[in-house]
């Protein structure tokens, strides 16, 4: 139990005596976020903490934020306040990339009690225990430095899901123009494999079917030691995962040899999202990516050479600065080149803190919004050609929901949500596999049948 476990807070953070202390998380931003606030919340249970789900009910409330956008920032302040308003005794811990990026800014945040970034989160419940016997402004924000190593936590996982998110990797060196996350991450940093594989083998144990490995940008694991995604992946094998999937990726690490490697992993899922951010040569040097369009487009070449079939999803982004008529005409048709079976279109927003803020030449509001509806239309042929690419076929159905509204819902390897209408006497299909053959697409969801039960 913790030290405190005797007291519970009130009024101006006095104690007065209580048996335990509950805490609430919340999570803003990406999925590495989440698997982080699931670790976190492990943390604090192994010290004897009780989760709760109401934050009103909450002695410590934490907040794990994000920083991509400045709306991002403007969120993160909003539940910031809600969650002192519904808990106006509780001790707020306010972590993430936002108090990383910004230290000093979030160091004089009235709400935060206690203010700490994305280095060093298992020094979370001694910070609490800190502030508990002495009750102050606490901001502890590590500064990452080079040959920082992957700080490993404890797994938390959400039993109420089929498939398990284990980050492998952490931090960036690519430092786009845009993008804040470098600042708010510190360098490139993996999981050692040893690692990755003992924790594999227990979220297998777990009843889990598939693991998703993710990280910020993943396909950077190993580099430190020269080794390559596809060690990481290959090391997962040993679990015996009936799936395994990759989160986010950027394009550049996934070199031809890997995916020829990658391509011997049978249980691997055959879709992959791999940021694209522009069509055209000039934005993507003015953002500092690493590539150019022939080679993101020989990269899906690749794919599809040794995944046929496979789904292939991106981010792109309309109105950076100088970004032209001109420009943004040579993105519509590299896109229907590419063939994406999904986009994620955002408009570019300025971030302070990084250069593109101070760019010349930005774009106006309603002239990223026109793009990005132009892109959406191309973005939506495109999906449904991709699902109806998958009438006729077969495909193993990870089932996960049993709240479809009269339908069993799972997702084929290629992501492909599919349906199947429950019959009288079925029982619960959750976390099970089940071959299904689709049969038919209304109004772009993807329906089928089983085609063996065994």
């Amino acid at each position: 139990m913790p030290f405190f476990n005797d007291f519970q807070l009130k009024g101006t953070h006095q104690l007065t005596r209580r048996l335990v202390m509950k805490f609430y998380i919340q999570t803003l931003g990406c999925k590495v976020n989440a698997v982080e606030s699931d670790s976190i919340s492990a943390l604090l249970i192994e010290e004897g903490y009780t989760l709760t789900d109401k934050p009103e009910k909450a002695d410590v409330i934490l907040l794990n934020s994000c920083t991509v956008t400045a709306s991002g920032d403007k969120r993160m302040f909003h539940a910031l306040k809600k969650l002192r308003h519904s808990a106006p005794d509780a001790v707020i811990v306010l972590t993430g990339c936002y108090v990383q990026a910004f230290p000093e800014d979030a160091s004089h945040i009235p709400d935060a009690d206690i203010v700490t970034g994305t280095k060093n989160r298992s020094q979370i419940p001694l910070l609490l225990q800190e502030y508990f016997q002495n009750p102050h402004k606490i901001s502890a924000v590590g500064s990452y430095i080079s040959g920082d190593a992957f700080e490993i936590l404890p797994q938390g996982t959400d039993s109420a899901h089929t498939r398990a998110f284990l980050k492998i990797q952490d931090g960036c060196n690519r430092f786009c123009t845009y993008c804040i996350i470098p600042y708010a991450r510190g360098r490139c940093r993996s999981r050692p494999l040893e690692s990755i594989q003992k924790q594999a083998q227990q979220l297998r144990k777990e009843g889990f079917q598939e693991i998703v490995l993710c990280g910020i940008n993943l396909a950077c694991w190993g580099q430190e030691n020269h080794m390559t995604l596809a060690d990481a992946v290959q090391a997962v094998q040993g679990a015996q995962f009936p799936r395994v999937r990759l989160g986010s990726l950027e394009p550049d690490g996934l070199t031809e040899s890997v995916l020829e490697r990658l391509a011997g992993i049978l249980e691997l899922c055959p879709q992959f999202h791999i940021s694209v951010q522009s069509g055209c040569d000039k934005t993507l040097k003015a953002m500092h990516r690493h590539y150019t369009t022939a080679e993101y487009l020989t990269l899906l070449q690749n794919l599809r050479k040794y995944f046929p079939d496979c789904a292939i999803t991106t981010d792109i982004m309309t109105g950076f600065p100088d970004e032209t008529e001109s420009d943004f005409s040579q993105t519509l048709e590299f896109v229907k080149e590419c063939r994406f079976s999904q986009m994620h279109i955002f408009r570019y927003s300025q971030r302070a803190g990084t250069p593109a803020c101070d760019y010349p030449n930005q774009v106006p509001e309603s002239v990223k919004k026109e793009r990005a509806d132009r892109l959406k239309i191309i973005a939506d042929d495109m999906q449904a050609d991709f699902l109806k690419n998958c009438i006729g076929k077969k495909y193993p159905i990870l089932f996960e929901r049993e709240r479809g509204n009269g339908f069993h819902m799972g997702h084929a390897p290629n992501y492909a949500l599919v349906r199947v209408p429950i019959q009288e006497h079925d029982e619960d299909w959750r976390n099970t596999i089940r071959m299904v053959k689709v049969t038919e697409i209304r109004e772009n969801q993807l329906f089928g049948i089983v085609e063996d039960v065994s």
